[in-house]
């Protein structure tokens, strides 16, 4: 398979505080793929890099071949467009209806008409469970409503690439697994690579075929590979305590 998204000797951080540094990785076609982590180790700014929110220090993150950190501003856009994000609250606008937050990609970068914006509009509420919730505002649904919404909304423009900032965050343990299962079947379907932010561990050993994990102490990343051959092989206690706490034994 080919690469997605190749991360070479990227440091990252704010102002002058390093956060990771001497990360590269690289993220295959079609694979689900994890960041993982403690509090504060700096998951979520990874992301940010990745999808070209913040510079790096140093470094380079390489997006179906183009270089995301050394693009000027329209190719940066070019890029961007390629993949979807969704955010932990579903970052769904309230002012809005459903079907107006996924409107607003479809508006601003293709010339479809209303009628065929409305038609892309069910059916990627139907691809998420949400047939029929169009006209329905954010604040009337549930906080699995909302991701599953917001996920409609990442996948308006048919992007091949689909990053997740903890999407299981604030979910009971049935939405968390319907959550998994629906991102399971986008891979199946849609061949659909996916980037996920997470701490919850059911999750990593239900859906994710590779992962990397990041050491707050060292600031570096401690490992990457299959999620089981690191929780029962790795030789790093940290990776091993992490991976191996309470109730994940039962996870198979």
């Amino acid at each position: 398979m080919s690469n997605v998204i190749e991360v070479k000797d990227l440091t990252i951080g704010y102002g002058d505080k390093v956060i990771q540094k001497d990360l590269s990785f690289e993220v295959k076609e079609a694979e689900i793929f994890g960041i993982l982590g403690g509090s504060g180790c700096g998951k979520s700014t990874l992301l940010k890099h990745m999808i070209g929110l913040y510079t790096p220090f140093s470094g380079d993150i390489r997006i179906f071949n183009e270089s995301i950190v050394k693009a000027d501003e329209e190719a940066k856009r070019v890029i961007m467009r390629k993949f979807g994000v969704t955010y932990q609250g579903g970052a769904l606008f309230g002012s809005m209806t459903v079907g107006e937050n996924i409107a607003l990609p479809l508006q601003e970068y293709t010339n479809k008409s209303p009628a065929e914006i409305d038609e892309v509009i069910n059916e990627k509420l139907r691809m998420v469970d949400l047939e029929g919730a169009a006209g329905v505002m954010p604040s009337e649904l549930s906080g699995g409503m909302r991701k599953r919404a917001g996920l409609a909304r990442a996948m308006a423009l048919d992007p091949t690439l689909l990053f997740f900032d903890e999407p299981s965050a604030g979910l009971d343990p049935i939405t968390s697994a319907e959550l998994d299962r629906l991102i399971l079947s986008l891979r199946e379907r849609l061949g659909t690579t996916i980037v996920i932010v997470t701490h919850e561990l059911d999750s990593v050993f239900t859906v994710m075929d590779r992962v990397i994990m990041l050491d707050k102490t060292t600031r570096t990343m401690a490992a990457q590979g299959p999620p089981r051959e690191l929780r029962d092989h790795s030789n790093n206690p940290w990776v091993h305590d992490f991976l191996t706490r309470a109730g994940l034994k039962s996870v198979e």
